[in-house]
């Protein structure tokens, strides 16, 4: 088919977005710059396999609610202390600077940018083999952002759509004279489209859960998932973090959902040995959490409980994906 790929620019009660289609697949994914760089759609056939609750971009920015596809950087999920140890130093986060996410317990949550609208779209194309859209957020410019997180570096996502599939890249390029940690993760909403919760059974590749404390914390501790496999959602629920992720042959690691002859699976990429899932019961989705360690892993390395996490060496670059499917 001529111009099976194709990419447009829209918008969304008032904000920037940009889609990339697949016509021959009838694919689309919807793309908001000014929300995070999130992704608030990834249909088939004009059925959103991603969940936002019915809210637009803008409610979500307005009520900085988590759905879609967001970012949690520069560290993921929960930090205790409100401090974190890098490179033989340890920096304190300022919380009348006032820009701190607080989960219940009052614990700073989910990093500085999953509604930020700093990011720049850098690049769009339509080629025959793909339709892409990249963004950069340039962190070093922000002294709000700097003073939490003192490492000079840009963050660039690139949203990929290509051979039936929704890759999202994610590269940090590290401008500072020391390594940067990466304690970054992803917190992606699904959904299966007229399918019932009751009906739903994930596949959960992993060996390990770990024990959590009751803040929500890794404890150090994990103990061997026995969980049945598929897992049914059915009078169920998911709140956990997965460790010893089952690998193929390319390293990588395959989680899903599944129900009445659909299936959404999500791909993890080798620099992301961590999941989190959750699954809370009563509500019609469930996320499969791309992470690269540990909750509160950053504090708990200090302590001799986890090995350190990954880094972008000065001047130097990490890069990882992960990718969606929809299948039915």
């Amino acid at each position: 088919m001529a111009n099976r790929y194709a990419t447009e620019t829209a918008s969304e009660n008032g904000l920037d977005a940009v889609r990339l289609l697949d016509r021959e697949r009838q694919l689309r994914v919807t793309v908001v710059p000014g929300v995070g760089n999130n992704a608030f759609e990834f249909s088939l056939k004009g059925e959103n396999y991603i969940y936002t609750g019915g809210s637009t971009p803008a409610e979500v920015k307005a009520k900085s609610k988590l759905c879609g596809n967001p970012l949690l950087a520069p560290w993921a999920n929960r930090l205790l202390p409100s401090s974190y140890p890098a490179n033989g130093k340890t920096y304190l986060l300022q919380e009348q600077i006032g820009n701190l996410r607080k989960d219940p317990n009052g614990l700073p949550i989910h990093g500085l940018l999953a509604f930020s609208d700093a990011w720049e779209v850098m690049h769009v194309e339509a080629s025959e083999n793909r339709a892409e859209v990249t963004s950069r957020l340039e962190f070093w410019r922000f002294p709000a952002l700097m003073a939490q997180w003192p490492f000079a570096h840009s963050l660039f996502m690139t949203y990929r759509l290509r051979d039936g599939k929704l890759e999202v890249e994610t590269i940090i390029e590290n401008y500072a004279t020391e390594p940067m940690p990466i304690a970054i993760g992803y917190h992606p909403y699904f959904q299966l489209p007229g399918v019932p919760r009751d009906e739903w059974f994930a596949t959960i590749p992993a060996k390990s859960i770990t024990v959590l404390t009751e803040k929500l914390t890794a404890s150090g501790e994990k103990k061997p998932f026995t969980g049945p496999h598929p897992f049914p959602l059915k009078d169920g629920k998911l709140d956990n973090i997965f460790e010893d992720l089952e690998r193929d042959e390319n390293q990588q690691t395959v989680f899903s959902v599944s129900g009445q002859g659909r299936r959404l699976s999500v791909t993890y990429g080798s620099r992301y040995p961590v999941a989190v899932v959750y699954a809370p019961p009563g509500q019609p989705f469930i996320c499969f959490e791309p992470m690269t360690g540990v909750t509160n892993q950053l504090n708990l390395a200090a302590e001799g409980k986890y090995p350190a996490l990954p880094t972008a060496p000065p001047r130097g670059v990490w890069r990882e994906s992960y990718w969606i499917h929809i299948e039915g």
